[in-house]
């Protein structure tokens, strides 16, 4: 969209412009604006620019008002203009105070998920050699999460900015369909028994994979049939190695083993049916074919969340339960953290969090260029009466857009709640 350049003193109401200054200079919230009223075109005449952008195509027709104000009027304009202006720079620090506040959030929150992180690569570690070590660890690990998620009186499901080493994926993997599962069932109304369950059973999920060669687990391309049948030997090896550990759960077991049943029967290692998949597992199966969409073994082939959720109801109909897919795309939110939307006022952003009251209005950072990346705008589109038009491919965006908003290769989320 071209812009002009025109002087301040061309602009009119209705009229769409950028203010080419940075964006502590002014008290707007942005430097793209509509010009509505008198004191926003006076207060821009009066910033000492040189010229604006002007945007003929983005600009409306709204009549001039030729009323002539009396000397009483005008004090009183000025007045409220210098009220105005006041309001207008404390809302714009409020929101700077909003974001900094948001980023402390997650901050903490990726600490806590880092520290876990960290547990599940120790204990994945110790498995072929003290499997009991392993499970006493995960057991640890997956009572404290349990605590969060059953006590807090909402949840906020927050994106964190990992990076992707290729080595760690599974240590990714495992946390990640771990803790989404266990809101999950918490969601679907389980026994907090149940959520400890299902989440020491999606950690261990994928264990037997450790007996894989690794270049059949990375490769990109499709797997030959006997390449294919080795993969799908991890779920007996996993249950395998969890048979040395007397302490792991017998509930749990299932989890393990039929993570990839199907509920029409097409799933494997028994291709069992939907009255024989253990209920657990149902839900685990649901959340590991979401993450594995989010990041399958080619990056080029990988999904965004908001586009794996929709996939998962599209495509996996008869295959997944129905229910828990409905109740996770409830939980998740529409739009996913991580997933990168245009808004209703053709502002690009990022979703950043979803908060349990309030599911269709999640939080977003918003793209503004001339804002410090730091201190770009975090809001809640409800607060903001902002809509989502769309959902943006990742891979379309500039490259400016990407760097700014940072959306990762890994996609992992870490759960923060609010206490009671």
């Amino acid at each position: 969209m071209s812009a002009l350049k025109i002087k301040p003193d061309q602009i009119k109401l209705g009229y769409a412009i950028k203010l080419p200054s940075g964006w502590m200079k002014h008290p707007f919230l942005s430097n793209d604006m509509l010009i509505e009223n008198q004191q926003q075109l006076y207060i821009v005449k009066n910033l000492n620019l040189d010229f604006v952008y002007f945007y003929p195509e983005k600009s409306r027709q709204i009549p001039p008002d030729t009323t002539e104000l009396s000397e009483g009027e005008e004090i009183e304009f000025n007045s409220k203009l210098s009220e105005a202006q006041s309001n207008m720079l404390a809302e714009k620090m409020q929101r700077i105070e909003q974001a900094k506040a948001h980023r402390r959030d997650i901050q903490k929150t990726e600490k806590a998920f880092n520290h876990s992180l960290n547990q599940v690569r120790s204990l994945m570690k110790q498995v072929n050699n003290r499997p009991l070590n392993a499970v006493n660890e995960a057991a640890e690990l997956i009572g404290q999460l349990v605590d969060t998620i059953v006590n807090a009186e909402s949840l906020v499901l927050h994106l964190i900015s990992s990076g992707n080493k290729d080595q760690e994926t599974m240590y990714y993997h495992v946390l990640n369909v771990s803790i989404v599962s266990m809101m999950l069932a918490r969601d679907l109304g389980l026994s907090a028994s149940d959520i400890n369950i299902i989440g020491i059973g999606a950690l261990f999920h994928d264990i037997g994979k450790l007996k894989i060669p690794s270049q059949i687990l990375r490769k990109t391309t499709t797997l030959s049939t006997p390449e294919q049948n080795l993969l799908k030997m991890h779920t007996k090896y996993g249950t395998d190695l969890l048979a040395l550990a007397e302490s792991f759960p017998l509930q749990a077991i299932p989890i393990v083993e039929q993570h990839h049943e199907y509920q029409d029967g097409s799933g494997y290692p028994k291709a069992l049916t939907k009255d024989h998949i253990n209920h657990l597992a149902h839900i685990v199966a649901v959340v590991n074919e979401f993450d594995n969409l989010c990041h399958p073994a080619d990056p080029a082939k990988a999904r965004s969340p908001h586009h794996a959720l929709a996939y998962l109801y599209r495509s996996m109909k008869g295959k997944l339960d129905d229910k828990i897919m409905r109740v996770m795309i409830k939980m998740m939110g529409v739009y996913p953290p991580g997933t990168v939307v245009m808004l209703s006022d053709q502002r690009i952003a990022m979703v950043m969090s979803v908060n349990s009251d309030s599911l269709l209005q999640p939080n977003v950072m918003i793209y503004e260029p001339e804002v410090p990346r730091l201190e770009a705008p975090v809001i809640s589109l409800d607060s903001d009466e902002l809509s989502i038009s769309k959902v943006l491919n990742i891979a379309s965006l500039p490259e400016r857009v990407r760097e700014y908003l940072n959306p990762r290769a890994q996609v992992s989320y870490y759960v923060q709640g609010k206490p009671s």
